[in-house]
């Protein structure tokens, strides 16, 4: 059985992490933390977690009872698992990180969009980037994976075969991307509250948001080379879910869109090419670790526009977490994974 830690497991993700694990037939939660909750039964916590966690308190972070762990997840704010990661890695233990601590490469553009110096620069070498569908391979053993946020992972997973496969004008890339309040975390925010978010739509960060440098860097090693993207988020209210629309302007006008992407995707687990015509719904993945794609092109036109959709928590967060687990382990990448989307 694998002996698993979780660091800050107070948080959105956290919880969707202990409830994911609660059901996987190979992993035990031996150690969760949280300063502000010392003390209490996560199921006090989390009602829903009730006869799984029974037993199991929050405790302050400890290097001891963490490195006698297999694998510890960090489900912390940005800033945290790069103070304790090298301490943790000298114990023999894996990280598996959910911030953002480790996913981009240079740590001077890091400090710049997250507002303080990178605490462990030496260890940015050795992190590999946790989107199965790309660094599978590199997965296999890793020692520090830094999962990739919510965003960056519906935008690369809906841009990979159009880049990989060089037609389309890499520069001129725009991705418009909706999402559910729970994107913006558990703690109290005037703009998530329900008076403000409900009935509403809107557009943020629209000059830089800090998943630009994430989801550039991974299109960029697509294209392999240069690229140009317009990333503009929004906020909607729903609770789970991201809806990405993706636009790019073909080079080939003569490829087979559809024969494209079922080929890229025809041996990944999680990503879904749904038939031609098609229009995923956020809903269709809610609770489950599956991206589900669509690709269009409009009146027959040079532009293509591909559907994204992922749950935010699963697969833009805990789910690939738990994935990236059973990777990096040996285990079957399904394992704990494989059940279908809440309806309605």
């Amino acid at each position: 059985m694998i002996k698993v830690g979780i660091v800050g497991g107070t948080g959105y993700t956290g919880v969707e992490l202990l409830r994911l694990l609660a059901v996987h037939p190979e992993a035990h939660v031996e150690v969760i933390t949280s300063r502000s909750e010392e003390g209490v039964r996560v199921s006090d916590m989390y009602p829903n977690l009730r006869g799984h966690y029974d037993d199991l308190r929050f405790s302050v972070p400890d290097t001891q009872k963490l490195g006698a762990c297999d694998v510890v997840f960090f489900a912390t704010p940005h800033g945290v698992a790069h103070s304790m990661a090298a301490e943790l890695l000298a114990t023999g233990t894996r990280i598996i990180d959910l911030s953002a601590d480790f996913r981009l490469r240079d740590a001077d553009e890091w400090g710049r969009w997250y507002g303080q110096p990178h605490g462990a620069p030496d260890l940015l070498g050795e992190a590999v980037y946790g989107l199965p569908e790309v660094n599978r391979e590199a997965i296999r053993g890793a020692r520090l994976i830094a999962v990739p946020g919510c965003y960056p992972t519906a935008t690369q997973l809906g841009f990979l075969p159009l880049l990989e496969a060089g037609i389309v004008d890499a520069s001129r890339l725009i991705a418009d991307c909706k999402s559910g309040v729970s994107g913006a975390g558990r703690g109290a925010s005037v703009g998530s509250l329900l008076g403000e978010a409900s009935e509403s739509l809107k557009a943020y960060s629209v000059k830089g948001h800090r998943h630009l440098p994430e989801i550039s860097q991974g299109l960029r090693l697509a294209a392999g080379g240069p690229i140009g993207l317009t990333f503009v988020p929004h906020l909607t209210p729903m609770i789970r879910g991201i809806h990405s629309t993706l636009y790019a302007t073909l080079t080939d006008t003569g490829a087979d869109l559809q024969a494209l992407y079922e080929k890229r995707f025809a041996n990944e687990p999680f990503v879904d090419v749904m038939p031609a015509g098609s229009h995923p719904e956020t809903r269709s993945v809610r609770g489950a670790n599956v991206c589900r794609l669509a690709v269009h092109r409009p009146q027959g036109g040079d532009q293509v526009v591909v559907l994204s959709v992922i749950d935010n928590l699963v697969k833009g967060a805990s789910g690939q977490a738990v994935q990236n687990m059973n990777i990096a382990l040996g285990l079957e990448e399904t394992m704990g994974l494989a059940h279908p989307a809440l309806m309605p």
